[in-house]
């Protein structure tokens, strides 16, 4: 069964994000969580069982591009090769619900690439609580949102997914009220942005 962890969504307790960063480095945890734009999937980068756990969960195939969750631009910009003008584009809408497609850097493993492409989504989310286990953990996590096969919007209430996932996840993160829109996708990875995936960033700022 899942443990399910209720924390403050302005002032998120230290010592049970301390307990969650700890079970994903010790544990291999696989963690539901909320976002600035509905629950996510995520574990550490390293995690391969958690990798393909998420891809089971959602029913997704090894196309699926996941997202490195990022505390900062700086640990982003770490991950994935950003010329000059996605350089500003990208740096002005963040922190915010917005996912970023770019090509991985050497040091993100080939696993988590497509496997064509060889992109990766990067975000920096605007929310305490995942702001918060970001830094205790010290690494992006790897994240992927919390859209159920047959479903078309992420799920938004901690208990809802505790129910639905008792025996999937091993964490549930509970913060209070979640966005129910998933994040505006833009790619970077072709030459000139294209929005890919309307959602709740505005998009308009990627257009024209």
């Amino acid at each position: 069964m899942a443990r399910y962890v209720d924390l403050h969504p302005d002032n998120p307790q230290s010592r049970l994000i301390t307990k969650i960063a700890d079970a994903m480095r010790d544990d291999d945890a696989l963690v539901a969580y909320p976002t600035d734009s509905g629950y996510a999937l995520g574990c550490r980068v390293g995690n391969r069982e958690g990798r393909d756990r998420i891809l089971r969960i959602r029913g997704l195939d090894e196309r699926h591009h996941f997202t490195l969750m990022c505390s900062d631009f700086s640990q982003l910009g770490q991950l994935v090769k950003i010329d000059n003008s996605a350089f500003r584009a990208i740096r002005a809408a963040t922190p915010g619900p917005y996912t970023f497609i770019l090509p991985g850097m050497p040091e993100v493993p080939r696993r988590l690439l497509h496997p064509k492409k060889k992109t990766v989504g990067v975000r920096i989310p605007d929310h305490v609580v995942v702001q918060a286990l970001l830094a205790e953990l010290g690494e992006p996590i790897l994240s992927s949102t919390l859209i159920l096969p047959g479903e078309t919007e992420p799920r938004t209430m901690g208990w809802e997914v505790k129910e639905d996932l008792d025996h999937d996840v091993d964490i549930v993160i509970e913060a209070g009220e979640t966005p129910a829109e998933p994040t505006t996708v833009v790619d970077f990875s072709d030459g000139p942005p294209e929005v890919i995936r309307r959602g709740a960033g505005d998009p308009s700022r990627f257009e024209g």
